[in-house]
């Protein structure tokens, strides 16, 4: 092996009295940099920008709540005889989609308690939800999880052979999906802050940008990854619900946008 990405022997780090446990300080560092660009993005809509942070305690237990939800849900047979590892979550295991839409639900019933914009507010929150994840992916690594099929490219991650699944125990770098995604989702960043500047999609629609975006890369990413998952028809359920996401996101940005269009079109012939 020439190159290689090499792995952390160990997902804490000890600091005298305290442990710390990277899979958790990354999820941290995540949330902290989304309540950043969530408040830049708030103050340029003219939404206050404390809002940002008020938001986040909100949305991070609920974001939580729902990933680890749909972890053990998609999941329950890693857990079947112990459930007591199904509120481990330092371990790893958070399902994205079921944080976004717990999420989603709190921050609607904020909206609703502080009389904000639920749409202008969605469109704040897109980008920032992103970089949460782009950062957060990190933890991961920290636990040498979620990798995907063996690989003897540059970046191949290399996997301690305790951590690898027994029919790949004989390999030893693995395609870093982890990175894949971060990457990824750090793209979906900036595409989203554009969209936004470029002011082509009505209000409240950048998130469903951002679910579109967010599939179309968590798609190719999944199918690479070779962890324990549960299977319908042969494939990861997750391919299932993200290909169903990112049809129902397009079909919503398509209509939504041609009756923006329409409506624009039907208010300048009235105005001439």
């Amino acid at each position: 092996m020439l190159m290689s990405i090499p792995s952390p022997s160990s997902g804490s780090l000890d600091l005298g009295p305290i442990t710390l446990r990277m899979y958790g300080f990354m999820i941290a560092l995540g949330v902290i940099a989304a309540v950043w660009l969530m408040g830049k993005r708030f103050m340029s809509k003219g939404i206050n920008p404390d809002h940002a942070s008020g938001l986040a305690m909100w949305i991070v237990p609920a974001g939580i709540i729902g990933a680890r939800a749909y972890h053990v849900i998609t999941d329950w047979r890693r857990f079947e005889g112990n459930w007591g590892e199904a509120v481990q979550i330092w371990r790893g295991g958070l399902g994205i989609l079921g944080g976004v839409i717990f999420g989603l639900v709190a921050a609607f019933f904020y909206c609703r308690k502080h009389e904000l914009d639920i749409k202008e507010v969605m469109d704040g929150v897109a980008p920032a939800l992103a970089l949460a994840q782009s950062i957060g992916r990190w933890g991961n690594y920290f636990n040498q999880e979620l990798f995907g099929r063996p690989t003897n490219l540059p970046w191949g991650l290399q996997i301690d052979q305790r951590k690898r699944p027994i029919e790949y125990v004989a390999e030893e770098t693995f395609h870093p999906t982890f990175l894949y995604e971060s990457l990824w989702n750090a793209l979906v960043v900036f595409t989203l802050i554009k969209l936004g500047k470029l002011g082509k999609l009505p209000s409240g629609l950048l998130m469903a940008a951002y679910f579109a975006l967010y599939s179309i890369g968590r798609l190719w990413i999944e199918a690479l990854r070779i962890d324990e998952a549960s299977n319908l028809a042969g494939l990861r359920i997750n391919l299932w619900v993200f290909s169903a996401v990112l049809i129902a996101s397009i079909s919503l940005l398509v209509t939504k946008t041609k009756q923006h269009a329409e409506t624009n079109s039907t208010q300048q012939a009235h105005q001439e």
